[in-house]
Formats: C-alpha cells, sequence, structure tokens
C-alpha cells in the first residue's frame, strides 16, 4: 500500500526513505562521527533554543501581519546627500525632546491634582516628597524650553537650507505647525503650578487668553481647560503630525546643503556619434593610424 501511494505522488512530495531501506543503499557514517558523535540536546537546552528565537519569530510574526518593515526599511536605509552634517540631527532632537516631555509628563499626572485649590499643593508635593519628583519635574519644565529652541533651530535650518522648496512644501507647513502647536502647549503647561508666576503669565492678550480661560476671568476652569488643552489635545495633535512629518521625509528624502553642487547625470555616448567617429578615425578620443583594424592608435 505504502509504495502504491509512493508512485501516484509526484517526486518532490514522496518522504525520503531511511538508509537501508526503500533501495536506500546504507553507508557507513563519517569516522568524526564514530570517534565523537554529537550530543543529543537535553530538553531544557531545546526549550532554551526556542527562548532565543522567540524575539525574532515575535517580529516576524508582527510584521506579517502589520507589514512595518517596508517603512522601516525605508527610514533607517535611506540615502543620505553628500554634505550632511551635524545640522540635520536637530529634527531627530526635537523628536527625542518630545518623547522625553511625554514620558515626564506621565509621571508627572500620576501625582497632580488639576483643582484650583490643590494644583500648587501637589506640585509642592511632587517636589518635596515625591522621590525623584522634583528631578522629573525639572526635567519636564526645562525640557519644555529645550523643545522650543531646538524646533526653531530645526526650522531654521530648514529655511536656510532651501529645505521648504518643491517637493516639501507640505513638509514645511506641518513643521510650521507643529511650531505653533509646541508654543501654545508650553504656554498651557506654564499654567499647571497655578502660582503668581502663572497667573501673570496666563492674562495676556485679550481674544486668544479669553478663550483658554474660559471667560473674562481667571477661575477654576482656566485649570480644568488648560490641563486638558495640555494632556489630551495638543499631544494628540502633535503625535499625529509627527507621523505625516516623518512619512514625508522618508518619502521625499533630505536635500543637500546649499554650497554642495549637483553632479550632472553622466549620460552615455550615443551609438550614431560612436558611429561617426569611427568612420571620421575617432574612436573614444584616439585618432585611428592603423589602417583600420584597431590594432593601434595615436591620441587624438
Amino acid at each position: 500500500m505504502a509504495k502504491l501511494r509512493d508512485a501516484l505522488l509526484p517526486a518532490q512530495l514522496r518522504k525520503v526513505a531511511k538508509p537501508g531501506s526503500g533501495g536506500v543503499p546504507k553507508e557507513q557514517a563519517p569516522a568524526d562521527l564514530k570517534t565523537s558523535p554529537p550530543k543529543r540536546q537535553t530538553e531544557l537546552e531545546r526549550i532554551a533554543e526556542k527562548a532565543k528565537e522567540a524575539p525574532i519569530d515575535t517580529a516576524a510574526w508582527l510584521d506579517q501581519r502589520l507589514g512595518a518593515s517596508g517603512f522601516l526599511n525605508g527610514m533607517l536605509f535611506r540615502k543620505v546627500p553628500k554634505g550632511t552634517n551635524w545640522f540635520y540631527t536637530l529634527g531627530s532632537a526635537t523628536l527625542i525632546a518630545f518623547i522625553v516631555q511625554a514620558v515626564t509628563g506621565v509621571f508627572l499626572a500620576m501625582f497632580y491634582t488639576p483643582s484650583a485649590t490643590q494644583a500648587y499643593a501637589s506640585i509642592s508635593h511632587i517636589n518635596n516628597e515625591v522621590p525623584l519628583g522634583q528631578f522629573v519635574h525639572g526635567m519636564h519644565k526645562w525640557g519644555a524650553s529645550v523643545m522650543v529652541i531646538l524646533i526653531f533651530l530645526h526650522m531654521g535650518r530648514v529655511f536656510f537650507f532651501g529645505a521648504y522648496k518643491y517637493p516639501r512644501e507640505l513638509n514645511w507647513v506641518i513643521g510650521v505647525v507643529l511650531l505653533i502647536l509646541t508654543m501654545t502647549m508650553a504656554f498651557t503647561g506654564y499654567l499647571l503650578p497655578f502660582d503668581q508666576r502663572s497667573f501673570w503669565a496666563s492674562i495676556v492678550g485679550p481674544y486668544l487668553s479669553d478663550f483658554l480661560r474660559a471667560g473674562p476671568e481667571f477661575g477654576a476652569t482656566t485649570l480644568a481647560r488648560f490641563y486638558a488643552i495640555h494632556m489630551l489635545l495638543l499631544p494628540a495633535a502633535i503625535i499625529a503630525l509627527i507621523g505625516a512629518h516623518l512619512y514625508l521625509v522618508v518619502k521625499l528624502g533630505t536635500t543637500a546643503p546649499p554650497w554642495v553642487k549637483a553632479e550632472p547625470p553622466k549620460v552615455a555616448t550615443p551609438v550614431a556619434e560612436l558611429e561617426a567617429g569611427a568612420e571620421n578615425g575617432h574612436v573614444n578620443g584616439y585618432e585611428r593610424t592603423d589602417g583600420g583594424d584597431g590594432t593601434g592608435g595615436t591620441p587624438a
């Protein structure tokens, strides 16, 4: 029955017969296998082997369902123009500053109370009683200034290098919106400690401040509105625009510095010109002196 089944199956699907059965000759084992046979793996070693391959298998499983390898390859292995220098890292530095703001902001939100009567006390509690609270609060406070400085420098680099021109106009517009949102985020976060400095900073401007304060007066609703905008609305908008910004950077690439001149493309010599040069006694810049047999020549 087994022979009949194997005869009906294609050769590629047939099960390979063991040595010494099914007409397969049984060969002698190599000498090294006789003297030092391979050690069989224990069950613990098999589990350890599978555990080492688990991260790769998990990444492959996710990539098959998300298809993220194409974007990552374009992000990490894209062509970089000549003349690229440290000025091109300002965008990445701004992104890292935003990530630091997001992480430290989440930890601060665990202890902060957005209440007109408890906000200042909660900030004092973070700085004086929470372990590493003053350090995290300082990173978030000064990190906001660092992010504003970095995004201004990044926008200045894009402008002076001419990277806002075709076909990158949309990416420039997204960058301008991100700059405005970053300034707004710094402004709304300035009020959250709810001290005298925050009060005087929030009453500047007649129309925008009235909207942000939820009325002409500075009250408890003002703090709740600032907290909602600072923690929910602005981060969501910034994350979405950063994603669009990075997508366009990968798709369109980066521009070379203005002082680096582009090399003219190398164009192959047309066949017609080669044939005309051969007929006139010149081949690739050499004058033919051999009578046309191609055995010698002198420079033209």
